[in-house]
């Protein structure tokens, strides 16, 4: 009796999931085939903030792409650090010396608001912005030419507050490292588009690229309030949305860098990830236990003993599963990297439910290699 629950419990999950994959390939239509607001007459000037601590040689290259843009409007790029020691500051008086016609500052933020470093950082540059709009994103970001004409122009639109951007990874090395960017292209992806379609929009930012309105920003009273939350992208979402604002995805797909992790790292990373998603979305992550198709089909082959149902059940689930992660990561993202990666997607996502799975289990995250607790979304130090 207990094999045949087991059977039939996995049966429904896996169908489930797949009902998750046709429901993403829905989203991710609508988006693309959405209709798109041109930016021929919106250029506003723009203050870019990219907050710092450390560096690598990938971050010049996401430095010099943002003093590439293509864009009627006037801009400037505003770095943070909290010391002048940090080694990131070479990189900026390079990137001074190499585009002198670009408004690049640096800003030194000592203080210590909060848990969260980024935000502390970012609140401290924030009254140094010379411009209306503000836009922030992470110190790796990547960018296209068009960057700032495609980010800037849903907000043409008074009634619009923030708009963000999906986002890519580019894996270094290691396997743990294709893993998360694979992650990112064929399940957060597709997450977030399902999300947009079965919510009527969105309403939480990604880390990617947070572009608002001081309106909006004052509206929430600023960026302090976020000092101690761990998903500060989201929060500042959420916390726009609920004043009223709408959050936009616009057509922009930018590319973050995933480093060489070791697997330790993957998993402290993958970990730290999963809850803050628990907190900030608790009921909707909670509902994650239905998007594990894969998982859950390749556990009924073996709950079912490998009988011809349950090999058909898998079958069709790894179809929906593949096509979904190739209309997203490749067709919405762009991702050809996806192609090469594809063999590892069951591993991937058996990974991820065990993730999915252990993220209840306590309530500790690791970040920049210090343990915090994590209470209703706010990072406590231990």
């Amino acid at each position: 009796m207990l094999a045949i629950l087991v059977e039939t419990i996995t049966t429904i999950f896996a169908l489930c999931g797949m009902g998750f994959y046709f429901a993403a390939l829905w989203s991710a239509r609508s988006f693309v085939r959405r209709k798109r607001m041109g930016a021929e007459e919106f250029h506003p000037a723009v203050s870019i903030l990219k907050p710092l601590k450390g560096f690598d040689l990938d971050m010049y290259a996401a430095f010099a792409s943002h003093c590439r843009q293509q864009y009627a409007g006037e801009y400037e790029i505003l770095f943070g650090v909290s010391s002048l020691e940090d080694p990131s500051v070479a990189a900026v008086e390079q990137l001074k010396a190499e585009f002198p016609e670009v408004a690049v500052r640096l800003v030194v933020t000592p203080e210590v608001l909060g848990a969260n470093g980024k935000v502390s950082n970012l609140a401290q540059m924030l009254p140094h912005a010379r411009f209306d709009h503000v836009l922030i994103n992470d110190s790796d970001i990547r960018v296209s030419p068009r960057y700032l004409a495609r980010v800037m122009a849903p907000l043409q639109d008074p009634q619009v507050g923030m708009v963000t951007a999906l986002y890519r990874g580019r894996a270094h090395g290691t396997v743990w490292s294709r893993l998360e960017a694979l992650g990112i292209a064929t399940d957060f992806a597709a997450g977030v588009l399902t999300a947009r379609k079965l919510e009527g929009g969105i309403r939480f930012g990604l880390g990617s690229t947070l572009a608002v309105s001081r309106a909006a920003l004052d509206a929430i009273g600023g960026l302090a309030p976020l000092a101690d939350y761990l998903a500060d992208d989201y929060e500042l979402g959420a916390r726009i949305a609920g004043k009223g604002h709408r959050v936009e995805l616009c057509d922009e797909v930018v590319e973050t860098t995933v480093p060489a992790y070791s697997f330790r790292q993957f998993w402290e990373h993958q970990l730290r990830w999963a809850r803050g998603m628990r907190d900030s979305r608790k009921t909707g992550y909670a509902g994650v236990v239905f998007t594990f198709g894969l998982p859950w089909a390749l556990l009924n082959v073996v709950a079912s003993g490998v009988d011809l149902f349950s090999l058909a059940l898998l079958s069709l689930v790894l179809a929906a599963r593949v096509t979904l992660a190739l209309a997203v990561g490749v067709g919405v993202l762009n991702d050809v990297r996806v192609l090469r990666d594809l063999w590892l997607l069951p591993l991937r996502d058996v990974i991820a439910f065990g993730v999915w799975v252990w993220s209840y289990a306590g309530n500790t995250v690791v970040w920049r290699g210090q343990e915090f607790g994590l209470k209703d979304g706010k990072l406590v130090g231990r």
